[in-house]
């Protein structure tokens, strides 16, 4: 299409497809947990307390896992510390990143209208002291010409050119958007929104700025990423295109 910044009234803004995709990239944890915790006096390794039970039931051919007599189960924690109770705990630490929604096609932008689109994507983490999930991508480009984005959060203004995001449901420019939800619930769920992100109807973007984080051991948290795109009398004219690249890494 062709471009004239001299004949603003004729100027239209064309973007044929933004795909937005957002690839996951899994870091393995850089620090390797042992099966027991140690001091220069002391150790635990493994130990259960209860009646009955073994860690491991084995044989030459088989091995179980057993819980009869078991007297607790689940995490315990101070601000230091936490262990996971119950014969049956995994003994592994993870990291799981879902991604739900994997390609956004905008149409046309024009100078008068603010596109919106959302995606989302969920974390776990087990056996850790948490996560963070990192933007490791730069806003769309056209070209080697990058859509402006802010590096704080702003309201979205018709006219000025923007890419930005939140993880938070909105109001404006339209109701859109999500606020995190937990899996099963909020007592198993610790994921939380980065502050910069996390104020609804207020939109940035950073390379490398942390969007979520958990501070403990977490069952799933839900994300939905809010999207907004706003071009400008002189925004460039062509395709714009952004891969979306998300890094979750566990935290020990």
């Amino acid at each position: 299409m062709q471009h004239d910044r001299h004949i603003v009234s004729r100027w239209k803004q064309t973007l044929k497809s933004l795909l937005l995709s957002t690839l996951v990239c899994l870091l393995a944890p850089a620090i390797a947990l042992a099966d027991h915790s140690a001091s220069t006096n002391y150790q635990v390794n493994q130990t259960f307390f209860g009646s009955g039970g073994e860690l491991n039931a084995c044989s030459s051919n088989y091995c179980s896992k057993q819980s009869v007599g078991e007297i607790t189960a689940g995490n315990t924690s101070s601000s230091n510390f936490q262990a996971q109770g119950g014969f049956n705990t995994d003994r592994t630490p993870y990291i799981q990143f879902d991604v739900s929604s994997t390609s956004i096609g905008l149409g046309t932008l024009s100078p008068g209208t603010t596109k919106t689109a959302t995606a989302s994507f969920s974390v776990k983490a087990y056996l850790s002291h948490g996560y963070v999930v990192v933007n490791a991508s730069d806003p769309p480009s056209n070209n080697g010409y990058i859509m402006s984005a802010p590096s704080s959060p702003v309201a979205s203004a018709v006219g000025i050119e923007q890419f930005g995001i939140n993880l938070v449901a909105n109001t404006s420019p339209t109701t859109f958007g999500a606020n995190p939800s937990y899996i099963p619930d909020s007592t198993f769920s610790f994921g939380q929104v980065a502050g910069g992100y996390s104020t609804p109807n207020l939109y940035a973007y950073n390379k490398s700025d942390t969007v979520a984080f958990s501070t403990a051991s977490s069952s799933a948290t839900s994300f939905t990423i809010s999207y907004i795109f706003n071009v400008s009398n002189v925004t460039p004219g062509g395709t714009y295109t952004m891969q979306h690249v998300l890094v979750a890494t566990g935290t020990y």
